[in-house]
């Protein structure tokens, strides 16, 4: 067990006392044992704590797991809420967001593209731009409608 906590540590900013170093150190400072009978009912005070520690932790996940669930429902209602007053959520369909880097790209695949009477293949023009391979060929299917050159299927 104390294997796992060095390679993980969890640090909750509002409870403290269920980081997981305090949890560690929990796990570290038993009640010393004094050699007599005394010792068993250390043993089960050693072992209570241990055992409150480790639910202390259990209901941290818990509570956290929870908070995500709501504020995921509260995200979903008002998203929801701002539609039915007729607010716009999310990129109007069909508009298309311009960016200095995208119309960098596209001056790019104009110069380079075979398809634009450039010299290199489309993998070559995606290394040499620096485009992942979908936004590669979304610049070159915008490049071809805007000029005409769209065919179906190409």
């Amino acid at each position: 067990m104390t294997d796992r906590l060095e390679i993980l540590r969890l640090v909750f900013l509002k409870e403290p006392h269920i980081n997981t170093s305090t949890y560690k150190k929990a796990l570290e400072s038993n009640i010393l044992m004094t050699g007599t009978n005394v010792d068993f009912i250390l043993e089960g005070v050693n072992k209570y704590l241990m055992s409150l520690a480790k639910e202390q932790i259990r209901l941290a996940f818990e509570q956290s797991k929870k908070e995500v669930q709501d504020l995921h429902q509260r995200t979903k209602e008002g998203i929801e809420t701002a539609r039915l007053n007729g607010k716009q959520i999310g990129q109007k369909q069909g508009v298309k967001l311009t960016t200095k880097k995208s119309i960098e790209a596209k001056k790019q695949i104009q110069k380079h593209s075979k398809d634009f009477n450039g010299t290199l293949s489309d993998a070559d023009c995606m290394k040499l731009i620096g485009l992942a391979r979908n936004t590669f060929y979304k610049y070159k299917r915008e490049l071809k409608a805007e000029y005409g050159l769209f065919r179906q299927g190409s």
